[in-house]
């Protein structure tokens, strides 16, 4: 009988509220949804970049892309030209689908993150996984765009944020036009700082090549945009240099992507430079890019072996959630 009470007594003390639970560790690498519409991508605690979808502004975009000085490499807009404002950052547009001007200030064609996915924090990265619509002036959807992030820290405070998107005709539509344009898919301004023509940066080629005139329209592995960036506040201010490589996968179709860049400033990967592309149902768009925030200028040894790296790393998949409290779940693709 003295043997059941104590059973019993060790139980209800294992169950008891407020009994010691395993000490709680953080994960390295954390999501943090925010007010406005907002996801803050840290790493121990510090803010790398920050994903804004908030359906006031015409297409998302990640702000600030911090450096491992802790100060944003991008910049929201042009120096010196307001009717380029479309240029946020780091984002997704197209000047032409089925026609249709996804790209500029002045039209009236939204993309529009319609749900997200998934959160997964993690100790090599955070993930996060979203939808996205591009919607016509008349709100009708012509395009889906599933969108896979996942950020990972690197050594001494460099960072990498990787992207993957898969693009498909919107529900009840058997195909989509990307159109012949330099402008699209994904874009990034630099900090004023960085470019060439209001800063001191440098534009450089995983072909060896530096400067817009050299480069623009041409193909590459990678692209390097890299400068001074001014840290601290008044005697504390200190200028260091760092960039932005901006990797193709070896795996993406028109691997080597052609390349638009500036030398005021920005460079995207021109997937439809040269000649226009069909998406169908049977046959969508999967696309992976990356980008590292690195010290120093641009290492063309460092960018290669990151490029290896990228390229034998898997991609991901979504899929209904096997885990309690979670619909959807984000993995690396087994190989």
């Amino acid at each position: 009988m003295h043997l059941r009470v104590l059973a019993l007594f060790l139980l209800l003390f294992a169950l008891a509220p407020g009994r010691a639970q395993e000490p709680y560790t953080p994960s390295a690498c954390e999501l943090l949804p925010l007010p406005d519409q907002q996801v803050s991508f840290l790493h121990e605690g510090r803010e790398v970049t920050r994903w804004h979808f908030d359906p006031k502004y015409p297409r998302p975009f990640f702000y600030p892309f911090n450096g491992p000085s802790g100060v944003s490499l991008t910049r929201m807009g042009h120096p010196g030209a307001q009717n380029h404002d479309h240029h946020r950052s780091i984002w997704f547009a197209h000047a032409k689908v089925d026609g249709i001007d996804f790209w500029s200030e002045s039209t009236k064609a939204r993309i529009v993150q319609k749900l997200w996915h998934a959160y997964e924090d993690g100790e090599r990265e955070g993930i996060m996984a979203s939808s996205l619509g591009w919607v016509d002036e008349n709100g009708d959807e012509r395009m889906e765009q599933d969108l896979v992030v996942a950020s990972r820290p690197c050594k001494e405070g460099e960072h990498e944020l990787e992207i993957q998107i898969t693009l498909r005709p919107a529900a009840g539509r058997e195909k989509v036009e990307l159109e012949k344009s330099n402008f699209g898919l994904l874009a990034v301004r630099v900090a004023k700082s960085i470019s060439q023509h209001f800063g001191g940066g440098q534009l450089t080629s995983s072909e060896g090549l530096v400067g817009e005139e050299a480069i623009f329209g041409r193909k590459a592995a990678w692209m390097d945009y890299s400068g001074p960036i001014v840290t601290g506040i008044g005697e504390n201010r200190l200028v260091v240099t760092e960039g932005i490589t901006f990797f193709d996968h070896p795996e993406n179709p028109r691997y080597p992507t052609a390349w638009h860049v500036r030398s005021d400033g920005w460079m995207g990967a021109s997937f439809c430079l040269e000649e226009g592309y069909t998406i169908t149902k049977e046959a969508p768009l999967v696309l992976r890019y990356l980008l590292l925030a690195h010290s120093g200028d641009c290492d063309p040894d460092k960018a290669t072996e990151t490029l290896n790296e990228f390229g034998d790393r898997p991609g991901f998949v979504l899929e209904k959630a096997t885990r309690p409290h979670r619909q959807f779940e984000v993995r690396r693709i087994t190989p």
